[in-house]
């Protein structure tokens, strides 16, 4: 690959400065392909969000300083719109343990724009140490007991740890394993992203993607079947077929964080990496027809997702329930973006 930064920097000003400008506030993509869901039921949202926030105080993972951005995700709302058909409050609970935890690790580790001492240099190292938080490290007695000292000692490590332990209660082993296996492919994603932007290497649109399909939503949706209460076996799950329509609502659902947070990112990091942007220094077409192509890439992975979707669940009823339980988290997710004003803003390009 080459490394070299003469055509790396994105499409500038005033492209950019003319996107932020004009935006628009809340509501769904125009021509996106989604399906809509009933809105999270508040008093849910609000007594996961509570029992999230203890869990946070008690185990110290964050500042006083950032309450405003675990108020302004939303996790309490996210889960319940991801997961409408999930056993229990406690399951809901744990699901939104996860996604805190995973976003305390990206926050903290990765994203160097937060302020919270991310970097991209060096990166594979916290990651290594953060998947020992989820994959024990296995050795002598007085090293095992240094390695659960400083899984102690850090934040986002203690945030992992402590979220897969509250998993496994409901999960089966091979429903844990399988989480702790999809955490290991994001963080494979983490690293390829951070090598990217250091080397200013500007990936080709599939080369993008493929890293998208590492550094997306996966961990969210191996968790499905756990949350509603029921078990996908290890067999089926490794399936070709399965992981085909499991990677396509990832794929799908990840695309539509990248066209939500367009915005965002382009206001803190005009040459950060996302699929609007890769398509227009590629493709050397201005930044609203970029996004609009990304639009249509999203369509089409969904329409496979949904095809493909349908197909499979006439073979069985439990591969029904588990393909509903994907297009389930992503309709929610896709609301959850939708509606999040507080961290979403769509570019004004209708």
């Amino acid at each position: 690959m080459s490394t070299s930064s003469a055509g790396f920097t994105m499409p500038g000003p005033p492209n950019i400065a003319s996107t932020l400008r004009t935006q628009r506030r809340g509501g769904a993509i125009p021509g996106l392909r989604y399906r809509q869901v009933a809105p999270a039921d508040p008093e849910k949202a609000a007594e996961v969000d509570r029992r999230l926030e203890d869990w946070a105080r008690r185990l110290d993972l964050f500042p006083e300083a950032w309450q405003g951005d675990f108020s302004g995700f939303q996790f309490g709302r996210a889960v319940v719109l991801q997961h409408p058909q999930a056993l229990d409050l406690e399951r809901l609970t744990v699901a939104g343990e996860l996604l805190l935890a995973e976003n305390v690790v990206d926050s903290c580790y990765c994203e160097e724009d937060e302020g919270r001492g991310g970097s991209r240099r060096g990166l594979g190292g916290p990651l290594i140490l953060a998947q020992s938080a989820l994959d024990p490290f296995h050795g002598i007695p007085e090293l095992e007991e240094e390695w659960r000292e400083g899984v102690r000692a850090d934040g986002p490590l203690r945030s992992y740890h402590f979220a897969l332990q509250d998993y496994a209660a409901f999960a089966t082993p091979s429903q844990t394993d399988r989480f702790v296996h999809d955490i290991a492919r994001l963080h494979l994603g983490y690293l390829a992203e951070a090598a990217w932007m250091e080397t200013r290497y500007l990936p080709r649109v599939w080369e993008y993607l493929v890293m998208r399909q590492f550094n997306n939503f996966r961990p969210c949706l191996s968790i499905v079947d756990c949350v509603d209460g029921y078990e996908l076996p290890e067999p089926v799950y490794a399936r070709p077929e399965i992981q085909r329509v499991t990677a396509l609502a990832c794929n799908a659902t990840t695309i539509v964080n990248d066209l939500y947070s367009f915005t965002k990112e382009l206001a803190s990091d005009p040459d950060h990496l996302n699929l609007p942007q890769v398509i227009a220094r590629n493709e050397r077409c201005g930044l609203k027809a970029a996004y609009l192509k990304a639009v249509e890439i999203h369509n089409q992975i969904m329409e496979a997702f949904e095809e493909e979707s349908a197909e499979l669940s006439a073979t069985s009823p439990l591969v029904e329930r588990y393909v509903r339980s994907l297009s389930d988290w992503v309709a929610g997710n896709h609301e959850w973006h939708a509606t999040n004003s507080h961290r979403y803003h769509l570019p004004n390009y209708w």
